[in-house]
């Protein structure tokens, strides 16, 4: 399965490994998801895990925007975990569609990403 989702501090924090590529389908389980982790928290924070990542099919990047337009101010971080320069350089492209707090992370600081997650304030 390319995408598994784990709730981390009672569904505040969500975390999402991605493998292969994103096809349009998969944002019938991830956009439920994130409705109903709003719903509960507000603002919930996301922590975006890349391994062998191949980016979105065409379908799949416009339900990527229709997301990000919906949800620009309920995401208060998003770390970005990868493994090449061109998903550090996603991070920074990712920033005009969100109020989040977004920061790139190499796979060796998963660890303090996962801090960053649970630290307070913004």
């Amino acid at each position: 399965m390319p995408i598994q989702y784990s709730e981390k501090q009672e569904g505040r924090v969500l975390e999402v490994a991605v493998s292969g590529k994103i096809v349009k389908e998969d944002y019938e389980t991830f956009v439920p998801l994130i409705d109903r982790l709003v719903a509960q928290h507000g603002k919930i924070r996301i922590l975006m895990e890349m391994h062998d990542f191949h980016g979105w099919t065409l379908g799949a990047a416009w339900e990527d925007t229709k997301f990000a337009v919906h949800h620009f101010h309920d995401i208060e971080r998003l770390a970005i975990v990868g493994e090449t320069k061109w998903q550090e350089a996603m991070a920074i492209f990712c920033k005009p569609f969100t109020k989040a707090d977004v920061r790139f992370f190499d796979p060796a600081a998963i660890d303090e990403a996962r801090q960053w997650m649970a630290a307070s304030g913004t």
